[in-house]
């Protein structure tokens, strides 16, 4: 169970403290559910669990082992999980779980040997833990242990084969040796597990290769913060190129995050992280095109050749005559977008070289354009498909250079606008539809809500776990 809480919050590496740009709360309604899902999934497993050998000494000359331990019979109440701030952690108690199992036995007195099975109950046994999550020197999530406590009302033991009817004279001596046993062993083993997670938690990284040009960083910005309701985690939320792993020019700022008490978590998305992915994607070369007149379906009325532009180009066709044509459109600077309260802008400046393709496929430079365009949307949840519209609020063409002589672009530009808009009429079409919200293998969102603010984008939602063997 403290492994489903945690495996989440793995976090990488970070040299110094700065704004993040992904925060992840965790509410209570989260926490809880997180709890009953992991005691559900304990109890599942419990069948499969061989616990560790006991040995010990009786009467102070028969040593005894019980070994191959298996868990027969459970009663696991539903434990209680909270908050807890003075260790900026989790606390975790299980009263009153009481559990059957059986095994076998091994004694040695001198040179006698016995052997046989047993079967073993213990009841009340009350455990406390409170574990704290905090920040290494190099961001990785830091998981200890600072308090455990654990008492056992009770053991019962049966022994059966061999001379097991010489130790019902003895029993009495094994239950208090037994239960003590037990109780010993309940918080260094509850100590090894939170170390097991610690080591993991050291050894992973969370720079993520998201696409073939992009990766993410998600190391903490700083030490994770709890209250009595929420657990806040403050992460980088960088995108970089791939390649050259290149720090944009601009800063993440700060934003706020309120964590939704009816949700079980809640993200939060700044502008820095988007245009990271975006300064990225330019810096990676990816933000071009080459458009041919193959695009071009064969009914279009405009194809891309010097006669289709005559209109808009006078002297083209005159100076080259009957000639096919293609357009490189790159972006000349990263896209830059901004999170307004229910609205997203997107301003971009790019650069259109329209060149000849003569007869002997060598390309003739004709002029270049710079295009200025912004554009807005709107973008929510329903469903749980992303879904949203987006319109052009502006579009600009202007005459960089020439290689046919000056031309008017206003006759051009309106052609390219007319383009514009059909595409956003299908993206539209598409957004109206909607995008199914990913999922992993045996977890997805449920209830999503997403707002747009000032600045950020947060997604507010439960969230549903399913075991292995159910198919969705």
């Amino acid at each position: 169970m403290l492994s489903f809480l945690t495996i989440l919050l793995a976090l990488s590496t970070c040299t110094c403290e700065e704004n993040p740009a992904i925060q992840v709360i965790l509410t209570n309604k989260g926490l809880q559910y997180g709890k009953h899902v992991g005691a559900g999934w304990i109890q599942d497993k419990l069948d499969e669990i061989v616990l560790p050998d006991v040995s010990g000494e009786v009467l102070g000359f028969i040593d005894y082992t019980l070994t191959g331990i298996r868990v027969s019979q459970c009663d696991l109440p539903e434990p209680s999980v909270d908050f807890y701030q003075n260790a900026t952690g989790f606390k975790t108690s299980v009263l009153g779980l009481s559990v059957a199992v059986k095994g076998g036995w091994l004694t040695s007195c001198g040179i006698i040997h016995d052997g046989g099975s047993f079967e073993l109950a213990v009841f009340n046994v009350d455990v406390t833990s409170i574990v704290n999550l905090g920040k290494d020197g190099n961001g990785h999530l830091s998981v200890s242990s600072v308090f455990c406590d654990a008492e056992v009302g009770d053991a019962r033991i049966e022994f059966h084969g061999g001379a097991s009817w010489i130790f019902k004279y003895f029993v009495k001596y094994f239950h208090d040796r037994i239960r003590g046993e037990i109780q010993e062993q309940i918080c260094p083993a509850v100590r090894q597990y939170i170390d097991k997670i610690e080591y993991h938690l050291q050894a992973m990284t969370v720079s993520f290769q998201v696409t073939p040009a992009l990766g993410l960083d998600l190391p903490l910005t700083s030490l994770p913060v709890i209250d009595t309701l929420t657990l806040s985690l403050p992460l980088k939320g960088q995108f970089y190129n791939i390649k050259s792993h290149k720090e944009p020019p601009f800063e993440a700022q700060p934003f706020t995050l309120a964590g939704e008490p009816n949700y079980m978590l809640s993200v939060g998305l700044s502008e820095f992280a988007i245009n990271s992915a975006s300064y990225g994607y330019y810096t990676a070369g990816v933000l071009q095109a080459l458009i041919t007149d193959s695009m071009i379906p064969p009914s279009s009325p405009f194809h891309l050749n010097t006669s289709s532009f005559g209109p808009y180009v006078p002297q083209l066709p005159k100076l080259f005559p009957g000639l096919l044509m293609e357009l490189q459109v790159y972006a000349s600077k990263a896209p830059v977008f901004s999170f307004q309260t229910g609205a997203v802008k997107l301003a971009f400046l790019g650069v259109i070289k329209a060149c000849a393709i003569q007869p002997n496929t060598t390309r003739t430079p004709l002029f270049t354009l710079t295009a200025d365009s912004k554009f807005s949307g709107k973008v929510f949840i329903d469903s749980g498909k992303l879904k949203g519209s987006t319109a052009m609020d502006n579009f600009t063409l202007t005459l960089a250079a020439s290689e046919v002589g000056t031309f008017k672009t206003v006759a051009l530009e309106n052609l390219v606008k007319i383009g514009i808009k059909m595409a956003l009429s299908k993206l539209n079409e598409q957004l109206a539809t909607g995008f199914v919200l990913p999922r992993m293998k045996q977890a997805q969102l449920v209830n999503s809500v997403l707002k747009v603010e000032k600045g950020f984008v947060a997604i507010s939602s439960d969230a549903e776990v399913w075991p292995t063997e159910r198919v969705p």
